[in-house]
């Protein structure tokens, strides 16, 4: 999944790359810089001009003439940038038609500049309207992109934990289970150095790490003294071409990866940096030594899915901790994703909606609420709240509206009706629906727990 993702973005930026090659590409490349904007706005209308007065000296504006070629550059502008750009493009046209025609100006063609006015309106009405769109998808895809690849990590890490889970169960007095429980508790810590001590003993036993230090970064360089360490604390080597190449990959790197004159400047045997989703780095894994059968392909995999997971953590405690503070029964991953979806509903305007479903006793009694989590989406997260007589299940959509929500209901009541001939609310499950938008993610959690204790 990671390959296929990765190759994709690869064939994608050699396309854009190789339309941006041509002139075409460059022609439809909009410029970032304000003074490339101001530029073509004043350059593109005075190009119409210039070839108005070579191919027509007695009407260079194209007044009097079957198409009015001139109010191209204006047209051309609004659909580049906007309605602004074209209008600012349409005054140089006026300036140039008043100084074409001074002490004629009772002649002034109204329907003309009326009409192109109303063409450079509307293409940048168009224009804006697209842009919008535009924005709003790739923060969509930037979004997807991120519960991706958090699906992507936890597979792999639940892929190996299965793998070796019955070679290493007599071994080691703990399986891969109980050490991402571990890492997974590491997010309700105050104290980050006991968390990166704690970090480094799960990666000793695991890895066989015997000298290793963790160091904290900040604002992308790295702080000398050590968060945490296990065998010699030795002092950071800030010049250490390992770790220069670490910071500057963004990845994991290790001793076979250098060329034979850096092996021998290098102090270290494997340089890890811990990045989260959002792509911040937190601190660098440092290891001086470890044994020489250990440094094999499934030993690096485990220590990138290792800090991986404790990283994701780090930042789902200090996005949840609000909401959690406020609310204890609701679990980590839901808060986490909850604030995160209300962020983006504040920053694009693109809502996600959280879909409550009100179990009455005698639907708990008959376990569904554990029957209908079964039914769970890959991208959805699920709250079960539970009160003195009934409980809540709540089903957080990401990116989805009521026309969600009612869909998810559609398929309920199809579920209800193949397996007990019934409806949900003859099975006494109702239903209430929460957009996140304007109140807060803590507000719009507090009235599901009401609802449990109502």
């Amino acid at each position: 999944m990671g390959l296929s993702s990765l190759t994709s973005r690869k064939l994608s930026s050699a396309a854009e790359s190789g339309l941006a090659g041509m002139a075409l590409g460059r022609l439809t490349t909009t410029s970032v810089s304000p003074i490339s904007v101001a530029l073509e706005i004043v350059l593109l209308p005075l190009i119409a001009l210039g070839l108005g007065f070579i191919f027509s000296p007695e009407d260079p504006l194209w007044i009097d003439a079957g198409f009015p070629w001139s109010w191209l550059a204006p047209a051309i502008l609004a659909l580049r940038y906007g309605p602004l750009a074209g209008l600012g493009s349409a005054a140089i046209l006026l300036l140039a038609w008043l100084f074409t025609h001074v002490g004629h100006f009772d002649a002034f063609p109204k329907l003309y500049f009326l009409g192109g006015l109303i063409l450079t309106m509307l293409v940048g009405e168009f224009s804006s309207l697209w842009l919008t769109r535009t924005r709003r998808a790739e923060t969509v895809q930037v979004y997807l992109e991120q519960r991706l690849e958090h699906l992507t990590r936890q597979y792999y890490l639940l892929r190996l934990s299965h793998d070796r889970l019955e070679q290493d169960l007599i071994g080691r007095p703990m399986s891969m289970r109980d050490a991402l429980e571990t890492l997974h508790q590491l997010g309700d810590q105050g104290d980050r150095k006991a968390g990166g001590q704690t970090l480094l003993r799960l990666l000793a036993q695991y890895c066989q790490l015997e000298i290793a230090s963790l160091h904290r970064v900040d604002d992308n360089e790295t702080v000398g003294e050590a968060l945490a360490s296990i065998g010699s604390n030795t002092p950071l080597a800030a010049d250490d071409p390992m770790l220069r190449q670490a910071m500057d990959s963004r990845s994991l790197c290790h001793i076979a990866q250098l060329e034979n004159e850096q092996r021998l400047h290098s102090r270290y045997l494997i340089v890890a940096p811990l990045i989260n989703l959002n792509g911040d780095i937190h601190g660098v894994l440092t290891v001086e030594e470890l044994p020489f059968f250990s440094l094999q392909d499934e030993t690096l995999q485990t220590i990138n899915l290792l800090l991986s997971y404790y990283t994701d953590g780090l930042a789902m405690h200090a996005l949840s901790a609000p909401v959690c503070a406020a609310l204890p029964a609701c679990p980590p991953e839901f808060a986490f994703e909850a604030q995160r979806l209300w962020h983006l509903r504040q920053n694009t305007g693109i809502s996600s909606i959280i879909v409550a479903l009100e179990f009455q006793p005698q639907a708990v009694a008959q376990n569904l609420p554990i029957q209908l989590m079964r039914l769970k989406r890959t991208l959805d997260e699920h709250w079960l709240c539970a009160g003195q007589k009934k409980m809540v299940l709540a089903t957080l959509m990401p990116l989805g509206n009521n026309s969600t929500a009612e869909g998810f209901l559609n398929r309920l009541e199809t579920w209800a009706e193949q397996t007990s001939e019934s409806t949900l609310a003859s099975l006494g499950i109702s239903a209430h629906s929460f957009i996140l938008a304007g109140e807060t993610t803590i507000d719009t959690l507090r009235r599901i727990q009401e609802l449990a204790d109502g």
